[in-house]
């Protein structure tokens, strides 16, 4: 689809975000099954041992113990006045190589847990990837450990970011006795639905120039192929953009979020980042078939549901996938279904298209459909980095999280899926300390 040239400045972008999220989703042109490419060759993790000791942050009392449980490494932490609750902690993506390390919680709330008497445990997981499921039986088993080696928590919290997310939405699902409470943050909350925006992406920028489609990416894909479809995107993209440059970025707002704040600054600094996540191959090593797909998307430029004739056109000519659906239960890369009984209180950032806002959204959806609306509480974040959160940020949905756990008292959110709110240039003001940089005065 050719596009006569029409510059437009767009705004200077923040600098690039966290690690590059490798691995595929899939697809096949015009509905056609994906191909069946063989998993990937078994790795031997090795936790590095070295890299579990930690510190006591300044100023506390704590006894930490670290070590490896049945392959996976882990840390603990428990306060001197240990008030009797427990947080499980879930990382996030770590790449695909062989060595498994733990992370802490943020400092901030790493800080607040110790200072409030909580005790916190997490683990490596036993593999790296987008191995969600690893994720998950690593924490329970982590937390049964804990339970036999400190005591049982009288309440038990699950946080965790980005993958991490992931993590937690399946858990508490799986282990619906296991949590009390769950604060997810910059999640992977539509769990495979996040593939499907990066196939998105990809998928328009060649049919918004002229690109013939290909899938799966090339072995010169970014070396090649990209450099092309930008210099018909943009020159330099993504800072100024052709009319096809534009459309792109009008057809990432709509299927990441809709119209929102930040949506522009978050696409100018993570632009080139979306074309590094197209896939190689169709699965992500957990599956063998396509993770993401867009068999049955419609692609709108616009918040508008009536397609125009420009519309009709790119949602004929585009890159067609169909995903494969298969995964059940904790197999694969796991679904998230809505099905949970302890509240939930997520945290998002609304310019970050690592994982967009969009997750959010899907999972409103999710709980809705299943009737657990009343057990979600969802904030958003004016923030464009992926899983940018302050201190006070993690303090204040942990302290409202605990609150409705032992009060009933559910917090305020924000409501994610009225467009008209989410469009409003002063949303996700209310949650938001302190304003980021880029953002001083919009609130």
């Amino acid at each position: 689809m050719h596009r006569p040239t029409r510059l437009l400045l767009a705004p200077m972008a923040l600098a690039l975000v966290s690690t590059v999220l490798a691995g595929p989703a899939g697809a096949q042109p015009k509905h056609q099954p994906a191909p069946q490419y063989p998993q990937s060759p078994e790795i031997e993790y090795v936790v590095d041992e070295a890299s579990l000791p930690f510190e006591a942050l300044p100023g506390t009392s704590t006894t930490r113990s670290w070590g490896v449980l049945k392959g996976a490494g882990y840390r603990i932490e428990v306060p001197a006045d240990w008030n009797g609750d427990l947080v499980m902690w879930a990382h996030g993506y770590r790449g695909t190589g062989p060595t498994l390390t733990v992370d802490s919680p943020p400092e901030g709330l790493r800080q607040h847990l110790v200072d409030e008497g909580y005790a916190w445990a997490a683990s490596s997981y036993t593999e790296n990837g987008y191995d969600v499921v690893s994720g998950v039986k690593s924490t329970h088993r982590l937390l049964g450990y804990f339970e036999k080696t400190v005591g049982k928590a009288d309440l038990t919290y699950l946080s965790g970011v980005s993958m991490g997310g992931h993590v937690t939405g399946v858990s508490i699902e799986q282990y619906p006795n296991a949590y009390d409470g769950a604060l997810p943050a910059c999640g992977v909350m539509g769990d495979r639905r996040l593939f499907d925006t990066f196939l998105d992406y990809n998928a328009a920028a060649q049919a918004l120039t002229d690109t013939p489609p290909v899938y799966p990416a090339p072995a010169d894909y970014l070396t090649t192929t990209v450099p092309e479809m930008k210099a018909e995107l943009g020159t330099p993209y993504p800072y100024v953009l052709t009319e096809a440059g534009e459309d792109l970025r009008a057809l990432t707002e709509q299927r990441t979020g809709g119209d929102r704040p930040l949506f522009e600054l978050g696409f100018s600094a993570f632009a080139d980042f979306l074309f590094t996540v197209y896939p190689v191959f169709p699965g992500l090593g957990e599956e063998r078939g396509a993770v993401g797909g867009n068999a049955d998307t419609v692609y709108q430029l616009d918040g508008d549901p009536q397609l125009t004739a420009e519309e009709q056109a790119l949602n004929e000519e585009i890159l067609r996938v169909r995903a494969d659906r298969g995964s059940n239960g904790l197999s694969g890369v796991p679904t998230i279904d809505g099905r949970f009984d302890a509240p939930v209180l997520s945290l998002h950032g609304l310019g970050d298209l690592f994982v967009p806002f969009s997750m959010e959204q899907e999972y409103a959806r999710d709980a809705a459909a299943r009737g657990n609306s009343d057990l979600l509480v969802q904030r958003a974040i004016r923030s464009v980095a992926h899983c940018d959160f302050s201190a006070q940020e993690y303090q204040q949905a942990f302290t409202d999280l605990v609150a409705w756990v032992e009060d009933g008292v559910r917090p305020a959110g924000d409501d994610v899926l009225d467009a008209e709110v989410v469009a409003d240039p002063q949303y996700g003001c209310r949650f938001t300390v302190p304003l980021r940089a880029y953002d001083v005065g919009a609130c």
